[in-house]
């Protein structure tokens, strides 16, 4: 890897990286899972805080390469693992660890990601039109140049909360048939078209470039998988740190914390109540979402949209994973891969 690539991604700056690891509070002998290594921010930030380990996880196989670098550095506390967050139970067993003490997310797509042509993730440089987290599986193109016109629009409409989504579908099967829409710039100049300039200065192809992606990586089913995962990995006391980036994302964490933390609304005493047994909070809230200050957001625009929100776990044992009660969106059936 150049040497210049290798720097460019070392420069990414995680988000919200202060408030990570004030509610992670690394402490000697913790062992802490990354789940998504990236640039590996947040991992060298944790090592660094203290004489711990972490079990770094991350679908790239461009950052598994910078994780097997940073190891290293921290010989014998930096454990790398190729793969999904969601199965971060399997990867924990795999480098010895049973139970963890923290677990941080930083979910969505990575600057790095972003900033790499050649990954097909972003409208502003022109690119293959991949959008693939790992190497494996169909790519933007194979969707965009294969789906039928109501497959794409619930798509768009579903992952991407596009009003548009009907007619941008429509004009994509159009435009195919005349030639193969194969590049990131092809496909942001469609949907350009179709949605015209945003007053509030939002590129017009962020909602379906983000559907696309979401749908492609089955990120808010990994999401939900994930967030269950870490119930069970985190000992009692171990701390969970979520940074999301929209309102899909957002939405599940905040369901899966309020309904783990017992603060869900209790339906009316006068209706019929399912026959569930009672389970006990698993997490305790850590208080109301996070957000960067003016300063990083200046320094960092791809923060301006973060949250974070965190949770401690308690002793009780973990739920079972009901993904459609934390909201995360069902496709039909002929959309489902």
């Amino acid at each position: 890897m150049p040497q210049s690539a290798e720097r460019s991604k070392r420069a990414h700056a995680p988000v919200l990286l202060r408030e990570v690891l004030d509610v992670l509070a690394p402490k000697a002998g913790g062992i802490y899972v990354d789940g998504t290594f990236g640039a590996g921010g947040y991992t060298e930030a944790i090592l660094k805080a203290a004489a711990c380990s972490v079990i770094a996880i991350d679908r790239d196989p461009e950052a598994i390469t910078l994780a097997h670098e940073m190891s290293r550095r921290f010989p014998g506390r930096l454990c790398v693992a190729q793969g999904s967050f969601a199965d971060m139970e399997r990867h924990a067993s795999s480098c010895g660890a049973g139970s963890v003490h923290g677990v941080a997310l930083d979910l969505g797509v990575s600057s790095m990601q972003l900033d790499r042509p050649h990954r097909g993730f972003s409208f502003r440089h022109d690119g293959p039109l991949d959008m693939r987290m790992g190497p494996d599986g169909p790519t933007a193109a194979d969707v965009v140049n294969t789906f039928g016109e109501s497959q794409l629009a619930e798509i768009i409409r579903t992952f991407g909360e596009e009003r548009r989504a009907r007619a941008i579908a429509r004009t994509i099967v159009r435009r195919r048939q005349e030639q193969p829409i194969e590049t990131t710039s092809a496909l942001a100049a469609i949907v350009s078209d179709v949605v015209g300039q945003r007053h509030d200065g939002i590129h017009p192809a962020t909602r379906t470039f983000q559907a696309l992606r979401i749908f492609i990586n089955r990120e808010l089913e990994e999401l939900a998988r994930g967030l269950a995962a870490a119930e069970a990995l985190l000992e009692a006391g171990g701390r969970l740190a979520v940074v999301s980036f929209h309102s899909l994302e957002d939405r599940i964490v905040k369901r899966f914390l309020a309904e783990r933390s017992g603060r869900t609304a209790r339906p009316s005493r006068h209706l019929p109540q399912p026959a569930e047994p009672a389970l006990q909070p698993s997490f305790r809230s850590m208080g109301p979402p996070r957000t960067p200050d003016p300063d990083e957001i200046a320094a960092n625009p791809r923060a301006r949209s973060a949250r974070l929100r965190a949770a401690e776990r308690t002793d009780a044992p973990a739920w079972p994973l009901v993904p459609q009660r934390l909201g995360v969106p069902t496709l039909g059936a002929e959309v489902r891969r």
